[in-house]
């Protein structure tokens, strides 16, 4: 009976041990999905030398070293398979180079679209004083480009042939109709009820001839008051501002209809600032809007008239035009301001505006995969508005993207890009170094001339202390040939020296 029960017991331990076996078989053999693939092997030395295989590089003798698929600081966690262009930066070089990231956020309410902005006069404000006949420029007062004038303020003094002969039928229109003109007070009355039809007709028909020659207002209630023959006309300012231009000077002569003075009444200015025509929707008429001249401590508020059809063929915008008052005349014309504009966001999903990579044919941002892991991925924005735009299509809330250094990963992503592509069967040879391709920190090896790394030469013995100096070699052989003749590598081959 023993003996029987001890069969059994020995036959029992046989199958667990059997069965554990294969279990364990099993998890060994089972391929590891975090194992790093290899792609090829390279010259440490010269990295443009690839081999499908390990082995000795020809060149100097060194050990070829394996290219992976996906670098070690960064293996996926999510179970889909990365995208082509991912790339893994471990959190040193991260806060080294500057980079961070954030989580996509919906957002909405309001937000402010800051645009600049051009101070020019409204139309209806400028004026420009023409000559109504031929003549020339007895004396100037005070004109010069950009002074503040008066309304009615004498400007020019000018002599005018064809007005003085109808100034002349002025006065014998006023003369021969009695009481044609008096004073009330200080006022001056043209016109009273006791001058006929007739007299009236004729009285305002020189009148109107004066005014289309250029003589003002003032100068013809002068004349009729006075009743003398001005020896000069004068031109003067229509209404208060600054004068925008001036043609004219003491001693010219003029044409019919030269422009002698362009003035602008700058009471009220209008600023026109370039929009999106994906934004004019969002302007009504109406808006306030928030004006910053530069380097003033204050703000002037102004108020959105219209959105002006015609775009500009150059930067394909639309101008959005504001009105603003402007006392103490602050805002001048062909001044730049900061131009504020509230507007209602819808909720969205939004990134920030650096996250974003704008190649004009497609949108993409970097998303984290993983700690120190980003692929990119391409997506559809929507409206930009301030320092965040909404993406459409591509991204998640929660996810989160680079935000800053971007460039640096998009940059690293298309060198690994291009790394990992299949290398071709490439001879056995000595490959040149490409330019640029040599950092700062490496030494020239004095026998075969090549820039290496000193400290693979450190770790690897390949180094010689030689007259206080120490040399550095890719090889042991390199080491050995400069051993048996130094002075004539030497004079060959000038090595940098680090003591």
């Amino acid at each position: 009976m023993k003996k029987t029960i001890s069969t059994v017991a020995v036959a029992l331990l046989m199958i667990v041990s059997y069965s554990a076996g294969r279990r364990h078989t099993r998890q060994d053999t089972t391929p590891n999905p975090n194992s790093r693939r290899v792609l090829y092997w390279v010259d440490p030395m010269h990295p443009d030398y690839k081999s499908d295989h390990p082995g000795i590089a020809p060149d100097c003798g060194m050990a070829l070293e394996p290219v992976y698929a996906e670098p070690s600081a960064s293996v996926a966690a999510s179970e889909a398979p990365l995208a082509d262009g991912a790339v893994g930066i471990d959190v040193d070089k991260q806060q080294l180079f500057g980079i961070r990231v954030a989580t996509v956020e919906r957002t909405s309410g309001n937000e402010k679209i800051r645009v600049l902005g051009r101070v020019v006069p409204e139309d209806t404000r400028v004026y420009r004083i023409t000559s109504g006949s031929d003549g020339f420029i007895r004396e100037t007062y005070n004109d010069s480009v950009g002074e503040l004038v008066k309304k009615d303020q004498r400007l020019a003094s000018s002599y005018l042939g064809e007005t003085l002969a109808v100034a002349s039928g002025f006065l014998a229109a006023t003369a021969s109709i009695p009481g044609a003109t008096g004073k009330d007070g200080n006022r001056t009355v043209p016109f009273p009820g006791t001058v006929n039809k007739q007299g009236v007709s004729s009285i305002q028909g020189y009148s109107d001839r004066l005014r289309n020659l250029g003589v003002s207002e003032a100068q013809i209630k002068q004349m009729a008051d006075n009743r003398q023959l001005p020896e000069t006309f004068d031109v003067v300012s229509p209404v208060d501002g600054f004068i925008l231009a001036r043609n004219i000077t003491p001693g010219q002569h003029f044409d019919r209809s030269m422009e002698f003075y362009r003035i602008a009444d700058l009471s009220k200015v209008w600023i026109v600032a370039e929009i999106f025509g994906s934004e004019a929707q969002d302007f009504r008429p109406g808006t306030v809007a928030r004006v910053t001249p530069p380097e003033q401590g204050r703000a002037f508020s102004a108020r959105v008239s219209n959105t002006l059809p015609q775009v500009d063929p150059a930067t394909r915008t639309l101008k959005l035009r504001l009105e603003a008052d402007n006392p103490g005349f602050a805002l001048r014309p062909d001044m730049f301001v900061n131009v504020e504009l509230p507007v209602g966001v819808p909720p969205g999903l939004t990134v920030p505006l650096d996250a974003l990579i704008d190649s004009g044919r497609e949108q993409r941002v970097f998303v984290e995969r993983s700690k120190g892991m980003f692929e990119p991925r391409q997506v559809e924005t929507g409206r930009r508005l301030s320092d965040r735009v909404e993406i459409v299509r591509g991204l998640a809330e929660g996810e989160r993207v680079v935000a800053a250094g971007t460039f640096l990963v998009d940059s690293e992503s298309r060198l690994r890009s291009n790394v990992q592509a299949p290398p071709k069967q490439q001879q056995h040879d000595k490959v040149t170094p490409r330019p640029g391709s040599v950092h700062a920190s490496q030494v020239k090896d004095p026998a075969c001339g090549m820039m290496i790394d000193p400290a693979k030469a450190v770790s690897a013995g390949n180094t010689l202390d030689r007259d206080g100096a120490t040399y550095y070699f890719c090889s042991e052989r390199c080491k050995q040939n400069f051993t048996r003749e130094p002075e004539h590598y030497l004079a060959l081959n000038p090595p940098q020296r680090r003591p």
